[in-house]
């Protein structure tokens, strides 16, 4: 019994020929149902004669395809993919190709030739998107989903790190890149000012809930609204806060194309520090914006330009009140400081003024938009409780721990000579250190009576002693 493999239209047409043969059906109406002209109808009733229900079977079965690339191309191709581009996908391996080693290939040609050298795998099936998917915004700048990536951008080559994206909802479009430390208040303030100096205002930023956008205990003024949030309200910028990631999808999916792209472009560029990586995102988000980026349903622009009176630098920093004692001091940071005496801070005591803490670490002290002259007297040691940190500050918190470490390994209980360890910035700064410690013992002379007792900030500040000597 022999068995003859034959496709769904080769059977179609045996049995439309068998049926002629029969003098069921005219060749006409066979060369209308196989689309065939009377003369191939009677070659094809010809070959079934000669050789049988084999003779309709395609010629072409079994042997290689007239455009078909050789083996050698085949193997020069697959040997360059493994040899720099073997975790890449298809898609991207093609890019690179073309653009290093100007091999042009379709995507699916090098799908094919990529799963039969076992370097990728075809997912058949994918799970189902489990919610509806929200259409997207009509104009650019209407929409910008803001999020932060932590991830091992460098790969072993430098830390872990976060990348803060910023897209727009109507266009898919990478609007601005950003490589920092952590997701922290400061970072986002100084991205944002960057954004809104290159593009202007949008009218809304999208984000999670995290404690910058969000947080009912951050009271800048008592009213519930985070430092960020008070930021974007003086420039008049709504924050919204979405429930779940899958609202943010785009900027989800933007983290994970990244993730791929851009780690692999800077292993490719020889990127390993924050520095070089910031310098290098523009490049890579232009790239990005051509390959992915999609025309708006609306092609207006809802960027706003800055109003006269909008100080992007005076806008994005940390506020707090504190209250001024009856000598001229206060405390913020762990630190005192202490106004200088002029006609406006001696009508300040028991009153309330601000702190203004700057991304770069500087402090401005104000009163009704005034700056206020102050100094810093001394650090204080006695305050030495645990800083909170979040999850998302944790690398930074213990990186400083290590410095600090580093700085000042001895214990200061188990050793005396040890300079006594500084309290955490609550912000992460690094602050300027206290003075050193007096050894009044050292100050020369015989057996010493002082007048009344100073402070070693005092006595620094002064430069001298005073004491008498006795008989």
């Amino acid at each position: 019994m022999t068995v003859i493999g034959m496709s769904h239209g080769e059977l179609s047409r045996y049995d439309t020929l068998l049926r002629v043969e029969r003098g069921e059906l005219r060749v006409e109406d066979a060369s209308a149902l196989l689309g065939l002209c009377r003369r191939q109808i009677f070659r094809l009733l010809v070959r079934l004669h000669a050789a049988g229900p084999e003779g309709l079977v395609s010629c072409k079965r079994g042997r290689p395809s007239n455009r078909c690339y050789d083996d050698d191309f085949r193997e020069r191709v697959v040997a360059i993919v493994r040899e720099h581009y073997h975790d890449f996908g298809p898609t991207l391996a093609r890019e690179y190709l073309a653009e290093r080693h100007d091999i042009h290939l379709a995507c699916e040609t090098l799908r094919q030739f990529m799963i039969k050298a076992g370097l990728w795998k075809d997912r058949d099936t994918r799970r189902p998107r489990p919610y509806q998917p929200r259409y997207r915004r009509d104009c650019r700048g209407e929409l910008i989903q803001i999020d932060g990536s932590k991830h091992w951008w460098f790969e072993e080559r430098g830390p872990q790190c976060t990348l803060l994206v910023y897209i727009d909802d109507a266009t898919s479009e990478l609007m601005h890149l950003r490589m920092v430390e952590s997701e922290s208040t400061f970072a986002y303030m100084e991205a944002t000012r960057a954004y809104i100096e290159q593009h202007g205002k949008p009218v809304a930023f999208y984000s999670d809930k995290h404690s910058v956008f969000r947080n009912a205990k951050a009271t800048a003024r008592g009213d519930g609204m985070t430092h960020f949030g008070r930021a974007l309200d003086a420039l008049n910028i709504e924050i919204i806060c979405a429930n779940s990631p899958q609202a943010k999808g785009r900027v989800e999916r933007a983290n994970a194309t990244l993730q791929d792209r851009l780690v692999k472009a800077m292993r490719l560029e020889g990127i390993s520090s924050i520095a070089e990586a910031n310098a290098f995102l523009a490049s890579h988000m232009a790239r990005h914006n051509e390959r992915f980026a999609r025309p708006a349903f609306d092609s207006r622009d809802l960027h706003r330009p800055l109003a006269p009176h909008d100080d992007l630098r005076a806008i994005m920093v940390w506020r707090e009140q504190r209250t001024v004692t009856a000598a001229l001091m206060l405390h913020y940071n762990k630190a005192m400081f202490i106004l200088e005496p002029n006609e406006v801070s001696r009508k300040l005591a028991r009153k309330r003024v601000t702190v203004c803490e700057y991304p770069d670490g500087r402090l401005e002290i104000e009163h009704e938009g005034q700056v206020l002259p102050y100094r810093q007297f001394d650090k204080m040691r006695q305050v030495n409780q645990p800083a909170i940190v979040e999850n998302k500050h944790l690398d930074a918190a213990l990186l400083l721990a290590r410095q600090m470490q580093a700085i000042m390994p001895h214990h200061r209980k188990r050793n005396n000579d040890a300079p006594a360890r500084q309290s955490q910035p609550t912000h992460l700064f690094p602050e300027p250190e206290a003075p050193p410690k007096i050894d009044r013992r050292k100050l020369g002379g015989s057996k010493l009576k002082r007048g009344p007792r100073l402070s070693d900030a005092q006595l620094l500040e002064r430069g001298t002693l005073k004491f008498v000597k006795t008989r």
